[in-house]
């Protein structure tokens, strides 16, 4: 049985699209990192190092956003593609996991 179908992405502008895909880049590095969570130096380290390069490209995404004229960000349009993408699986790791309940 084939796993049920995803809803389809928004209609994006490439830069938005870029966006997107580096935003969720970055956030998943930041979980690899979060050290609230367990996992060893090495992976944080390694994780660390590629942020800097996915950070920049980040910036490049909202630069070129910003040169063609798209000023403002469409937060619906652009929180459903997170959805899409399991952005609220991805980012959930960079914040602050819940105290068990006692």
């Amino acid at each position: 049985m084939l796993p049920p179908e995803l809803p389809p992405l928004p209609a994006l502008t490439r830069a938005e699209g870029e966006l997107i895909d580096r935003y969720l880049e970055v956030a998943d590095l930041l979980g690899r990192i979060n050290p609230a969570y367990h996992g060893d130096t090495y992976r944080g380290l390694r994780a660390a190092q590629a942020l800097v390069a996915k950070a920049v490209a980040l910036r490049d995404a909202l630069e070129l956003m910003h040169q063609r004229g798209e000023a403002e960000v469409h937060a619906p349009t652009l929180a459903r593609a997170l959805r899409v993408l399991d952005g609220e699986r991805r980012t959930a790791r960079v914040t602050v996991p819940r105290e068990p309940a006692s």
